[in-house]
């Protein structure tokens, strides 16, 4: 800009400002500065440096020069917002360093001077202590508008007393101090104010103390605060002082919870009501903050989503609304459309809100009525007259209360008219003729169940919320349930559930929150009791179920891999958080499949390749966090792999698998056996340890050399030899379904070289054939089946029979077939030894089809519940006999 321009813009500006009009006529030099000083943004640099120009020598001086450069900052801000020089993040940031700057200068300079007189203020260490300014609200978030109060809170660490001769106690020096800050800052003097100081955030509000220890704090935050001011401490920030850490480490608890918490609904809802009936008292409709459809609307539905998920979510404690509303978009919390609606929104009410202040210096969001003040209004809005503006302001704020009301609409807490309401206390006949018109089969059962539940000493030991919430779920939840093919199956396992999380009111306030989730809880439960059992054990796991399409949606392993460093990075440090945080993505993620396959999302293979592929993402996650906090280390990069074995390798994992593993390194360094024997112990820890989130994987490591008597980690080159000339022939049959699974992939490339060798070794086929046939007796000898059932895995004719028949063909003929050695799986390689005429080729399609069809029984049988995969023989004959067949082919008996 030329000064030709910054004349115009500031003539433009004074026009409507009367408030920047009065300063440049009470004070002409403030127009010559503010020519060339409007054609850039004033930064927090600029400040600091027109603070320090003139030395301070009384409280005097430290209010003038405070007040003088706010008038500059605003005339600044008016300026370049009024001409469109500056958006709504340089107004803001702007008017945050003012804030933050004035504080910095008061608090020292009135720090100094009453350390004069009385000393420093010790701790028990005998360490001088500071103030902390606390910034609240917008101030706290960074986003304060140019009229606004602020709103802080005076900390101090710890009580003591002064060094100086004139002692006092430290809690009264910093009452002082705080004292004379309030007036540094918002006095109103000849030269006006810096800000309106309002102190009634502080704890016990306006009844309280001035200034709070940690301590002290600490016990109000735990037996005194209401659920509002979790709200309010929020965008919390230090401004002044030190020891920052501590702080945070009581306010983080208090505002974000560990667990989900649905109950922060309630809380909001209730805040917001109560704003609204004041507002509606006091005729305020027209107010853009607080009306409807206004900016605390905003507000609300970022920071409800921070209070339920910011415990378990850091990137949700960030501190600025619009950062939270992208964050919530990202997480697909709230779609990305009415995320950016709500943001653009946000940006014109505060714009808005800005030129309603700049007018006056007043702190007002209330629109004019005088017709005059709004075409004026409307024109700095880039609108030619008041009608088009106000069309436009109505439909945002429309788009923003309809918003509202979907996040924060109240749901059906009175279940009295709900046609189940009182069931129980019906006459028995007539409660059985409702639950057999449903379709419950027992319904003398069913409503001995649910009186059992109210009558247990669980139920009548619930605090009243909890039984508010559980006694508004029954009734849908009795409706949902008949809705399933087995209803009263599905009810009793619905009501284990929810006696297992009676006591946590925040799952029961989940599902009255969320009533959409009753019916996919019935159907999943419904159709699994192995199901119902994992999420009764991982309620948790109900706010999976609250986005059906991120629920049904295929896994994207990079994009998951990338969420779960994130995830793990925020608690960078914490390795017991670390820990839980990849117990829950792995419940989570399992639970998503689990929901996937009952509703017939996946073919058995498909659903053990994504097993698979959860369990290698958790290893690698797993060796990476290890290897980060892992001493006395000589490499940057470990040279150490995972080798997946069994189910795992073979990719053939179930829900509950465990792992079957072996560590490998090639690493030439005299200290690396060391090394690498602690990464594996401590990997196997990690995994293997039952943590307040439960067991990430149990693992078994008996598959390396020696087994459980061997070294727990193997040298590429040890591992060579052992295959070579000491491994028993049941290790390599092991060894055709293992694979590299994570870590260094020149180790994982090494051992593919090593398996490949090791299975196109020449064989003698009959000494093969008794060693095979000897471990096959000895698996059976260990799995005795004294039942009427046949055993779908261990029988003859089963599951390990095709496994054994196939291993067999691999190791007789890979030296002359090498494409047997390719890990493919079983089906996958039956068909390739039929093809080579190995064995004929309708046996080993025939065979193909029942290993298919017994994992897939399997499967269904431990969906079930049952401890054993076992079913009537009758039931498979055909698959029976196709794997007899299979092993006649194979083994001639």
């Amino acid at each position: 800009m030329t000064p030709f321009d910054s004349q115009i813009a500031i003539a433009k500006a004074a026009d409507f400002s009367r408030y920047l009009r009065g300063r440049l006529d009470a004070r002409p030099e403030l127009g010559d500065w503010l020519t060339d000083a409007c054609q850039v943004p004033f930064t927090r640099q600029a400040m600091d440096a027109f603070l320090a120009e003139t030395p301070i020598i009384d409280e005097d001086a430290l209010k003038r020069r405070l007040r003088d450069l706010r008038q500059r900052i605003m005339a600044v801000v008016i300026v370049r917002d009024l001409n469109g020089l500056a958006d709504l993040a340089e107004v803001t940031r702007t008017c945050t360093d003012l804030a933050e700057a004035a504080f910095a200068l008061a608090c020292d300079w009135l720090h100094r001077d009453l350390a004069e007189v009385h000393g420093e203020p010790l701790d028990s260490l005998g360490r001088p202590q500071r103030l902390i300014v606390v910034g609240m609200g917008k101030l706290g978030g960074r986003e304060l508008n140019v009229s606004s109060d602020v709103d802080p809170i005076f900390v101090y660490p710890e009580d003591g007393e002064t060094a100086g001769p004139r002692k006092l106690a430290s809690h009264e020096f910093f009452v002082r101090l705080g004292r004379r800050m309030i007036s540094a800052i918002g006095e109103t003097t000849v030269d006006g104010f810096v800000f309106r100081v309002d102190m009634r955030l502080r704890p016990y509000g306006d009844e309280g103390p001035l200034v709070s220890s940690f301590a002290m704090l600490e016990e109000y935050f735990y037996t005194q605060a209401r659920e509002w001011e979790r709200y309010a401490w929020i965008k919390a920030r230090p401004l002044t002082g030190a020891r920052h850490d501590e702080l945070e480490e009581l306010r983080k608890p208090f505002v974000f919870r560990k667990y989900l918490d649905f109950g922060a609904f309630a809380a909001m809802r209730d805040l917001h009501a109560q704003i609204r009936r004041e507002v509606a008292r006091k005729d305020k409709t027209d107010n853009i903050k607080l009306g409807p459809g206004g900016i605390r609307e905003i507000e609300f539905i970022a920071q409800v989503f921070q209070l339920i998920r910011g415990g378990k979510t850091p990137a949700l404690q960030t501190r600025p609304t619009r950062r939270v509303l992208r964050q919530l978009a990202a997480m697909d919390l709230l779609p990305e459309q009415v995320a950016s609606d709500l943001e653009a929104a946000y940006v014109m009410l505060r714009d808005l809100e800005h030129r309603l202040q700049y007018r006056d210096d007043l702190q007002t969001q209330q629109l004019p009525h005088a017709s005059e003040e709004r075409g004026l209004l409307a024109r700095t809005m880039a609108y030619a007259d008041w009608e088009g503006f106000e069309a436009h302001l109505n439909s945002i704020r429309r788009k923003v209360a309809g918003q509202f009301e979907q996040v924060f609409g109240a749901p059906q807490e009175d279940q009295s008219n709900h046609p189940l309401a009182g069931l129980c206390n019906q006459p028995p006949e007539a409660a059985r003729s409702r639950l057999d018109a449903l379709g419950y089969d027992d319904c003398a059962a069913v409503l001995e169940r649910l009186a059992a539940l109210r009558s247990s000493s669980r139920y009548a030991g619930l605090p009243a919320v909890n039984k508010t919430a559980l006694d508004g779920l029954l009734p849908p939840l009795i409706e949902v349930a008949a809705r399933q093919a087995n209803p009263d199956d599905t009810l009793t396992r619905i009501l284990t559930l929810l006696e297992a999380i009676s006591r946590r009111a925040p799952y029961l306030l989940l599902l009255r929150e969320y009533p959409q989730t009753l019916a996919q809880v019935a159907r999943i439960v419904g159709a699994s009791p192995w199901a119902a059992r994992y999420l009764t054990n991982q309620p948790h796991l109900l706010d999976e179920l609250l986005d059906p399409r991120a629920l049904m949606s295929t896994p994207d392993w990079s994009l998951l891999r990338d969420e779960l460093k994130s995830r793990l990075a925020a608690f960078d440090g914490d390795l017991e958080r670390q820990m839980d945080e990849l117990r829950h993505f792995k419940q989570s993620e399992t639970f998503r499949l689990l929901a996937q396959d009952l509703a017939g999302m996946w073919t058995l293979e498909r659903l053990s390749d994504q097993l698979a592929a959860l369990a290698d993402l958790l290893l690698a996650q797993t060796l990476e966090l290890v290897w980060a906090d892992l001493p006395r280390k000589h490499c940057a990069r470990p040279a150490f792999a995972v080798i997946a074995y069994g189910k795992l390798g073979g990719k053939e994992l179930g829900y509950a698998s465990d792992l079957d593993i072996v560590f490998l390194y090639d690493d030439p360094h005299p200290d690396a056996q060391d090394l690498y024997a602690r990464l594996g112990k401590r990997m196997n820890t990690w995994m293997s340890t039952l943590t307040g989130a439960g067991v990430l994987y149990e693992t078994d490591l008996r598959l390396r050399p020696d087994g459980a008597a061997g070294l727990l980690v193997s040298s590429i080159e040890a591992f060579d030899d052992y295959q070579h000339h000491h491994a028993w022939t049941w290790e390599h049959q092991a060894i055709t379904r293992a694979r590299y699974s994570c870590g260094d992939a020149t180790v994982g490339e090494q051992f593919a070289t090593i398996r490949d060798a090791i299975l196109r070794l020449p064989r003698d086929p009959a000494k093969l054939r008794t060693d095979v046939l000897e471990m096959r007796q000895k698996m059976r000898d260990g799995h005795p089946n004294a039942s009427e059932l046949f055993d779908l895995k261990h029988d003859r004719g089963g599951l390990v029979d095709v496994e054994f028949a196939m291993q067999y063909l691999i190791l007789a003929h890979s030296a002359a077939h090498p494409e047997l050695t390719a890990n493919r799986g079983n089906i996958a390689l039956l068909g390739i030894a039929g093809g080579l005429g190995l064995i004929p080729a309708g046996v080993a399609a025939d065979a193909a089809d029942a290993y298919r069809e017994l994992r897939r029984r399997q499967h269904q049988v431990k969906l079930q519940g049952a401890e054993h995969a076992r079913l009537p023989a009758g039931e498979i004959a055909g698959e029976i006999t196709a794997v007899g067949s299979l092993w006649q082919a194979v083994f001639g008996q």
